[in-house]
């Protein structure tokens, strides 16, 4: 018999109740330091008094109008990422899914009004996770996204990672975009290196072809950079923004040049919730935050720590861990036996991490962690190997 909720989940048997900084509490009392952040979602960590109080003051006021109307909580936050960043547009959205959907559409659009319909092509790479819609799972291409699913999305080209030949190769008549994430997160948290983001940006600009970013998982502050394309100088032509944004409740955004979105107007593209008055206050409380270059700096400095200590755990358990990988607070543990047993020994010892493929677990810890709950972090991994290893 199906149970009540649709079974698409492979579930850890934990219910957490309550949350609290890094910390979150099993309904059996138990203490969880949680370096998954709810998958790089608590950007500042869970029931942060100016997130409470945010989306406390929002909820007395105004929850929902739709965008048949105007929005002030909503213009605050355009304005705020807008300053920020790259972009001189943004379209909110309630999840990385809906961004890559409108992201796709931008880009094609805009070349169906430059004259070049035919340009409706978008290259995307092996590893790639760019969520679970029709368009997300074409532009992922992997049969374990895609099985069952067809017939599929049209208009992708899936390439090897880091094969610069097969994409110089790829881009043809048909081309109107490069989809990538700056740091894979699903893929295994493979950073792309700087010089690399450099080279597509150049090499968009010859082919007149658009860049898509997906930094849902890497944004927000995750690399110590606001979003992780600016550590290679670089900047996009359309990009997908959530996961942080909203620090655990649903927003998400695409962000673009006004050159990229200028096929967008009115009736091309929509969303009931998206922006609405209570997510535009939290996303707001957040950026407030995050954008801040002390607060940056911090995430810098608690990442080096981290990630120093995460190598000498590797040294320490050489039959567990292969080696460490990572931007910022964007790390992972690539293990030397089934990453799925290295996440349950971690919920023996009280800690969440999160696996991904490659044999990898992720370490997406708030970035609001202090250095004495990294301290406490590594040594509960530690505990976690050592039980491995006389189990």
């Amino acid at each position: 018999m199906i149970p009540s909720i649709l079974p698409t989940y492979n579930r850890a048997p934990l219910s957490f109740v309550k949350g609290e900084g890094s910390w979150l509490i099993e309904a059996d009392g138990r203490r969880f330091l949680d370096l998954g952040a709810g998958i790089a979602v608590n950007a500042l960590g869970h029931a942060h008094p100016d997130l409470v109080a945010a989306l406390t003051e929002q909820a007395g006021k105004l929850w929902h109008t739709s965008n048949l109307y105007h929005i002030p909580a909503q213009q605050e936050l355009a304005d705020r990422l807008v300053a920020a960043t790259f972009a001189d547009t943004v379209f909110f959205t309630n999840s990385g899914t809906e961004a890559c959907e409108l992201a796709v559409k931008m880009a094609r659009k805009f070349f169906h009004d430059a004259g070049q319909p035919e340009r409706t092509d978008i290259i995307a790479f092996e590893g790639a996770f760019h969520g679970r819609s029709s368009a997300g799972i074409a532009a992922a291409g992997s049969e374990k996204m895609t099985r069952g699913f067809g017939p599929l999305l049209p208009g992708f080209k899936h390439l090897p990672w880091g094969d610069h030949d097969a994409l110089h190769a790829a881009i043809d008549a048909h081309t109107a975009a490069i989809l990538i994430e700056p740091v894979q997160g699903e893929g295994g948290i493979r950073p792309l290196p700087d010089q690399c983001l450099k080279g597509l940006r150049d090499l968009c600009d010859e082919r007149g072809i658009l860049l898509i970013l997906d930094e849902v998982q890497c944004g927000m502050g995750r690399t110590g950079r606001l979003f992780a394309h600016e550590w290679a100088g670089i900047a996009p032509d359309i990009m997908m923004v959530a996961k942080g944004i909203g620090g655990g409740f649903p927003l998400g955004e695409v962000l673009a040049t006004e050159r990229a979105a200028s096929g967008m107007g009115p009736g091309t593209h929509g969303s009931t919730y998206g922006g609405n008055p209570l997510a535009c206050a939290v996303g707001c409380a957040v950026m407030a935050h995050v954008a801040d270059p002390d607060f940056l700096a911090g995430v810098n400095r608690k990442a080096g720590l981290m990630r120093q200590r995460l190598e000498g755990l590797v040294a320490a358990h050489p039959g567990v861990f292969e080696e460490v990988r990572g931007l910022g607070l964007m790390l992972g543990l690539k293990c030397r036996v089934p990453n799925a047993e290295v996440v349950r020994a971690g919920h023996e010892a009280l800690l969440v991490t999160v696996p991904a493929a490659d044999n990898v677990i992720r370490l997406l810890p708030p970035l609001t962690i202090t250095e004495a709950e990294i301290a406490e972090a590594l040594s509960r991994l530690d505990a976690a190997a050592t039980a491995l290893e006389t189990a």
